[in-house]
């Protein structure tokens, strides 16, 4: 599960942000009446009605439908439930909305992806970028120095917090003047080019200049771990104890059956690891275990730690078939799936008629014991289903977002700087701190930064290429007023706050900058409230 899990991940890591930076947003006078069809009236207009309103009110207003996602939250909250039940409605969808953020923490997220599917959400993308930023910037990496003060790598810290300080300026000039053109788009782009290259390049310097100092192996770990650059190398590898936990029990992989190796890929309970565990955990396992047994059965993984990379031939043949139908009925919610070709054929039929197909080849060209030569192929194909898988929860997370933020008449925006913001980073939150308290906090520190900067150029960078064709090549982007200003001012103003304290402090990050941090972060949340309010206003 590990593995599924570090697939879907990377699959997340490399398109989170995409199709981010489609703005528009909907400006329309309220009506009172619901007698007919609501064209151009903003669904919000819903909470100036009696309840007994709202469920018609819901259906004939265009603003209210969906374009996207498999159920209707809004109309099955305010429609399927009487209106003094709607807390009841709304309980019920906040613990599916707490089940999903939980699937998306054990890959990652396509938040952004799903927001700009639709103009009405695209605000949730827009606060759930620079809201991740934030709360990265400051809660994580203060919860980093929390739990382990230590010396930042001097070089590394300023080379991102200079880049990721361009970006948010860049950020800012774009939305000031209101569009965005072909040549900004590619700026992105050319910027985080220049972002890698740096990274590399610098990596390469620094090991060269490492292998030239002779020392002995014990000098040359501590070095290593002690390198301004995050290193692999100084990662504790198991000891012959902490290998002997991930040998199999019973026989090797050429004693087994195709069928016993089939079941054994396809359990997803360590039955060690449960008798050793308490019962929270136990019952949080059993609460995950659809979701480990889907993505164990839908999405291939390759891992080169292991000796066979994690060659399963029984399963990884089973998971070209069920990955493939699981994905064209989730794409574009089954749309593309139900089409009929000349109006007969299916296209679910024709692509389980294919997979059925490439699976049987693999099984009789393949043996147990080995992986083929193209067995790397299969990581492109995890890739890509768990692309499509965690862009269509996260799908069903934006529409519950916009329910939620209909029913209690919150803007997109906040929902995004918030809830979706927190669940974007609640995972590296953790991660982090975990990292941290074993003594990795440079590496730490260091994931702190590396993805925001890709969220913030990559992301608006390709998502701006891929709209421009359909808005003759120039973007125009309109501010949801203040509070827009209020996200890139508070992001601008932490990353300036670290890269001018942080160098004055010799570059240690001790608890009582830590404590700041998280303080700055607790200042803007109450800041934006207030001015999502009306209260701090111009």
């Amino acid at each position: 599960y590990r593995a599924v899990v570090m697939t879907a991940g990377n699959a997340a890591v490399g398109c989170r942000s995409l199709l981010f930076w489609t703005i528009m947003c909907i400006v329309a006078a309220p009506q009172t009446t619901v007698e007919s069809y609501h064209v151009g009236t903003a669904c919000h207009s819903v909470v100036q009605l009696n309840g007994s309103q709202w469920c018609s009110f819901v259906k004939t207003t265009e603003d209210c439908k969906l374009d996207s996602g498999f159920i209707d939250y809004l109309q099955g909250a305010v429609c399927g439930f009487h209106h003094n039940l709607l807390p009841l409605a709304i309980l019920l969808c906040a613990i599916w909305l707490i089940y999903l953020f939980v699937f998306l923490g054990t890959t990652a997220e396509l938040f952004a992806i799903a927001a700009f599917s639709d103009p009405r959400t695209a605000n949730l993308a827009i606060g759930a970028l620079f809201g991740a930023g934030i709360f990265v910037t400051t809660v994580v990496a203060g919860g980093v120095a929390l739990a382990n003060p230590f010396i930042v790598a001097s070089r590394p810290f300023l080379r991102d917090v200079i880049f990721y300080m361009a970006a948010v300026f860049w950020t800012f000039l774009v939305l000031y003047f209101g569009s965005i053109d072909l040549g900004q788009a590619l700026g992105y782009l050319a910027l985080y080019v220049v972002y890698v290259l740096m990274v590399i390049i610098s990596s390469l310097i620094y090991q060269k200049h490492k292998n030239q100092e002779p020392a002995s192996l014990y000098s040359c770990q501590s070095e290593i771990c002690d390198a301004e650059d995050t290193n692999p190398s100084c990662i504790r590898t198991p000891s012959r104890e902490d290998a002997s936990e991930y040998q199999p029990l019973i026989g090797t992989e050429e004693s087994k059956s195709t069928k016993s190796i089939l079941l054994d890929s396809i359990n997803p309970i360590d039955f060690q690891k449960w008798r050793r565990k308490r019962l929270p955990w136990k019952i949080f396992t059993c609460l995950m275990l659809p979701i480990e047994f889907f993505l164990l059965i839908c999405i291939p993984v390759v891992d080169s730690d292991q000796e066979d990379h994690n060659w399963k031939r029984p399963l990884n043949c089973l998971q070209i078939v069920t990955g493939s139908l699981v994905c064209i009925f989730a794409f574009k919610s089954g749309y593309y799936g139900l089409l009929r070709i000349n109006d007969q054929f299916p296209v679910w039929a024709l692509v389980l008629l294919i997979s059925l197909i490439i699976a049987m080849l693999i099984f009789v060209t393949t043996k147990n014991e080995e992986p083929p030569k193209y067995h790397c192929v299969f990581s492109f194909i995890g890739f890509l289903f768990s692309t499509i898988l965690i862009n269509t929860v996260a799908t069903e997370v934006v529409n519950l977002l916009r329910a939620f933020g209909i029913i209690f008449n919150l803007s997109n925006t906040v929902l995004g700087l918030t809830l979706l913001a927190w669940g974007n980073s609640v995972g590296d939150l953790f991660s982090d701190i975990t990292l941290a308290r074993q003594g990795y906090q440079r590496m730490a520190i260091a994931a702190c930064f590396g993805g925001i900067i890709f969220n913030m150029l990559f992301g608006i960078g390709l998502s701006s290429l891929i709209q421009m064709p359909y808005n003759n090549y120039v973007l125009e982007i309109k501010c949801d007023g203040l509070l827009d200003w209020v996200l890139v001012g508070s992001l601008g103003l932490s990353l300036v706050m670290s890269f001018i304290s942080i160098p004055v402090q010799r570059f240690k990050l001790g608890k009582a900058y830590g404590g700041v941090l998280v303080s700055f972060y607790f200042i803007f949340i109450v800041v934006a409230l207030l001015t999502e309010a009306g209260i701090i206003h111009v």
